[in-house]
């Protein structure tokens, strides 16, 4: 008997939660339409473009609002049970609150490891698809016109325009001395990746002698090897909400390697290992509100105090991770901090029930 209940209040909760994303992704996919209808008409966007970029980019919106999700999911879901009795009777049966908890964790749980396999798999591909869309449709590479600064050791690298994560133009490379003066300047109409090297074209070479004066050279191609591969290049094309677990790791372990800040890296990383905890903890926030004031209220309200709840949490993390990244917080806490703090109330609310 436990375990049908449980299995009865898990399938509940799930149903509600799949009919709340399909709410909120229709909202998302609003919200997107209207904002990108501006950019129809340029090149070859029109509305058919406009549509295929809005459906790619909507696992990438399910991930944002996976804990939102989950906490109006389970609100509802519980509160539809304690409307029809379900749960006094489960209660009268010897299905004590604890165990309504738990069951509505395991919903958590498997809600938690759908977001994770979206935010991994389905986000950063639909993104990756949605930009190659629109790169196709207006004419031009998929990253064109994006500027991006990187060290290489004693050297700095400044890429114009990355056109792909083996293409580039407008390639400049500065070379520091032991002292980080300048001591050679590198500029290359284009780049391109082959055989573990790059491919220089139109260069042009400055060297700066000890008594400042300069000695300028030009080749028509030239090749430069260092740790700046594609692979290092792509996590730049992707925006970093859609990168994923490992790129998040290679990207961090590369700009570690070279002194650089990778803070806000490391926040988005914990914040995508915790998420799963997060959309947990959220879901086990809604079982008080079971029986407590709303468990008589309509489902109109119920909604309404999900989504109250489920902004404040979504602007306090955000808060969080922008406060830590302000201050130098440790990643960890400044990512599962609003985590621990909502799931600790929940479970003293929990325990206060009777």
């Amino acid at each position: 008997m436990p375990r049908l209940l449980t299995l009865h209040i898990v399938r509940h909760v799930l149903g509600t939660t799949a009919v709340v994303a399909l709410a909120m992704l229709s909202i998302y996919s609003f919200i997107s339409l209207v904002t990108e209808a501006d950019e129809t008409g340029k090149g070859g966007f029109g509305v058919v473009q406009l549509l295929q970029t809005t459906l790619l980019q909507l696992p990438t919106g399910l991930a944002l609002q996976m804990p939102i999700i989950a906490m109006i999911g389970a609100l509802m879901g519980l509160g539809i049970l304690s409307g029809q009795g379900e749960l006094t009777a489960m209660r009268a049966a010897g299905f004590s609150v604890a165990k309504i908890a738990v069951a509505t964790l395991f919903a958590g749980a498997v809600l938690g490891a759908a977001g994770w396999l979206v935010s991994e798999v389905l986000a950063p591909a639909g993104e990756r698809a949605a930009d190659e869309v629109k790169a196709r449709a207006r004419g031009v590479p998929v990253a064109a016109g994006r500027a991006v600064w990187l060290r290489d050791g004693d050297q700095v690298l400044r890429i114009r325009s990355l056109l792909a994560e083996d293409r580039a133009e407008g390639v400049e490379i500065y070379r520091l001395g032991p002292d980080f003066r300048l001591s050679q300047v590198l500029a290359a109409d284009a780049a391109e990746y082959h055989d573990g090297r790059w491919q220089l074209s139109g260069v042009r070479e400055t060297r700066i002698i000890e008594d400042g004066r300069a000695e300028t050279a030009q080749r028509a191609t030239s090749e430069w090897r260092g740790a700046v591969t594609p692979n290092v290049l792509k996590l730049y094309v992707l925006e970093a909400q859609a990168i994923s677990v490992g790129g998040l790791r290679r990207l961090i372990g590369y700009l570690d390697e070279n002194q650089l800040d990778a803070q806000q890296y490391r926040l988005q990383l914990w914040r995508k290992l915790i998420e799963p905890l997060t959309v947990m903890a959220m879901a086990l926030f809604a079982v008080p509100f079971a029986f407590g004031g709303l468990r008589d209220s309509g489902a109109g309200q119920r909604l309404l105090i999900g989504i109250l709840l489920g902004v404040g949490f979504y602007v306090v993390n955000r808060v969080s991770l922008s406060l830590g990244q302000i201050y130098g917080w440790p990643p960890l806490l400044a990512a599962g901090t609003p985590t621990l703090v909502w799931a600790l109330l929940g479970c003293w609310r929990i325990s206060r029930l009777r």
